[in-house]
């Protein structure tokens, strides 16, 4: 048997295996009502256009921001809760991720189609590289000092060395690649494939993907995030509005629960144990962490194109950067209620 009908019958058991076992639904909530209240509306810079991803830098008290229309990144003071610096020449900026370990800042300037390295002290820009056609999502391996960037429609993930920027490699996933993350228990890193529906693992060492696992139950996989301490992986299904609940040991599906309409970021406030989705329709759905199972505490609308999300784990405040509340641009700063 060769390598490649190996890997099919490989996943061809495995999602007959995932198929066959018991899915848990999450325990709903209201809709229309979420558990959390209203801090303020804080004017951003750069017009009534859409935003991205968003990485906090908790040591330093930045919020970095994708102002992606305007081709840079908000860095936002959550201390001071107001706008410090803006780092342009981004242009397309999808997804932003800070180093704070090494002081850099990433930046998939997806127009140009290129990963930019910053320097988190001078905001100079380091260096630029190609990332494929469509750069969108970034993960940092702080082992290796590599960082990977998700190609959307090129179906690659791009690497590069951290410190310099400079280019490594380019390893295929077979398929549109969503959002990616950095496991830090087992030192691989996930990247949804959602033209798939399969989660990859990649080993970074060697940059090559370790293994392939179906996701039943979704459609066109894109957001992705991970609750390491308690094993688990959250996938937002932007083809069928389902969040999948992944044990990150076996790598099969826990639970399903719905969600607004195309989900796409996904944050956990681990003091709290509280998971956020944020959709393209505006609505944010949000669940509490019991164990390894959730409940839904609540799912309304938020405001339109409302789709990013971030939590500060030490203040618990939620943030929100939304492209138009009365023709301005603002970041929407909430607070948790109930338990």
């Amino acid at each position: 048997m060769n390598a490649r009908i190996a890997s099919l019958a490989t996943v061809f058991v495995a999602a007959l295996a995932a198929l066959a076992l018991p899915v848990a639904s999450v325990r709903a909530a209201p809709t229309g009502q979420l558990p959390l209240r209203f801090v303020a509306d804080v004017p951003l810079p750069g017009g009534s256009s859409r935003f991205d991803y968003q990485s906090l830098d908790a040591s330093r008290n930045r919020l970095y921001i994708s102002h992606l229309a305007a081709g840079a990144a908000v860095i936002f003071d959550v201390k001071q809760q107001r706008v410090s610096a803006t780092i342009s020449g981004l242009p397309g900026v999808h997804g932003v991720l800070v180093a704070p370990g090494i002081r850099r800042v990433f930046a998939a300037a997806t127009d140009a189609r290129q990963l930019v390295t910053i320097d988190e002290r001078t905001g100079a820009v380091l260096r630029r590289i190609p990332a494929g056609s469509y750069p969108d999502g970034i993960a940092y391996d702080p082992v290796d000092q590599q960082v990977f960037v998700s190609d959307e429609s090129g179906g690659s993930v791009i690497v590069a060395d951290a410190r310099s920027g400079r280019r490594l490699a380019a390893i295929g996933v077979g398929g549109g690649a969503g959002n990616v993350q950095y496991d830090p228990s087992d030192g691989r890193v996930l990247v949804d494939v959602q033209t798939r529906n399969q989660l990859v693992v990649i080993d970074p060492k060697r940059k090559r993907i370790a293994d392939r696992y179906p996701l039943p139950g979704c459609q066109h996989d894109h957001g992705l995030h991970l609750d390491p301490a308690r094993r688990l992986a959250f996938v937002a299904c932007d083809g069928n509005a389902t969040l999948l609940v992944l044990d990150l040991e076996t790598k099969r599906v826990l639970a399903r629960a719905t969600v607004g309409d195309e989900p796409d970021v996904l944050d956990v406030d681990p003091g709290l144990h509280r998971l956020y989705v944020a959709a393209e329709s505006g609505v944010v759905a949000v669940f509490a962490e019991h164990g390894r199972r959730l409940s839904k505490l609540g799912q309304a609308f938020l405001a339109s194109a409302g789709h990013s999300v971030a939590v500060d784990p030490r203040t618990h405040l939620v943030y929100f950067p939304l492209q138009d509340v009365g023709g301005q641009p603002v970041l929407r700063i909430m607070r948790p209620t109930g338990r």
